[in-house]
């Protein structure tokens, strides 16, 4: 599918998503999804700052002064609300360890089109939690906030994350470069729509 394509199949779903003002956290089987603290900026900056992980992420900054200033811009944003991304935490909820974060943004000019993001500790990779959580993340997506599609974008490189987009049933819509200066950004784009088969 062209980029063009996939803009006209968002289209379709032309009304804003909801704005979730009484955030609740979101529980799985082995997980709790909340909102970023500051007092999460150490761990969340640990990870982030792992040369495997960084390579593959955008973040313009990953030391802990960077990390919580980005908590703290968003502390006021509802989830669903425009104006840019919305953290939560990943804990255990068997002892609330941090392992990670996952985040969701309208995607700007296109209505009912939410942005998720997804990192986990390569402390806990391989145990599924990157799946479980944003699996969880989606689902809050398309029914809270009545979202009608769901997108990822990730490093074209970057299989591990590639695999749970596939895994929670979202779909390959576009692959593309990006080219700032003289570098150039192989990216892909999944998404997932309201209609879509729930996943099994």
């Amino acid at each position: 599918m062209s980029h063009v394509d996939g803009v006209a199949q968002a289209t379709r779903y032309a009304s804003p998503v909801r704005v979730d003002a009484d955030f609740e956290p979101l529980l799985t089987e082995r997980l709790r999804l909340r909102r970023s603290a500051p007092e999460d900026a150490d761990t969340i900056s640990a990870y982030r700052s792992d040369p495997e992980v960084h390579r593959t992420q955008g973040w313009e900054r990953t030391d802990p002064d960077g990390v919580r200033a980005d908590i703290e811009e968003m502390a006021h944003r509802s989830p669903g609300e425009p104006g840019g991304w919305v953290q939560f935490s990943v804990e255990e909820r068997d002892g609330g360890r941090l392992v990670g974060d996952v985040g969701i943004s309208p995607a700007e000019g296109e209505p009912g089109v939410i942005k998720v993001g997804y990192t986990i500790s390569p402390d806990v990779q391989g145990r599924g939690y990157a799946t479980e959580a944003v699996q969880a993340l989606v689902e809050y997506a398309l029914g809270t906030l009545d979202a009608g599609v769901v997108r990822v974008y990730a490093d074209a490189d970057n299989a591990p994350s590639i695999r749970v987009a596939e895994k929670i049933g979202m779909h390959l819509i576009e692959r593309f470069e990006h080219r700032e200066g003289d570098e150039t950004w192989f990216g892909v784009r999944y998404e997932r729509r309201r209609d879509d088969p729930p996943t099994p």
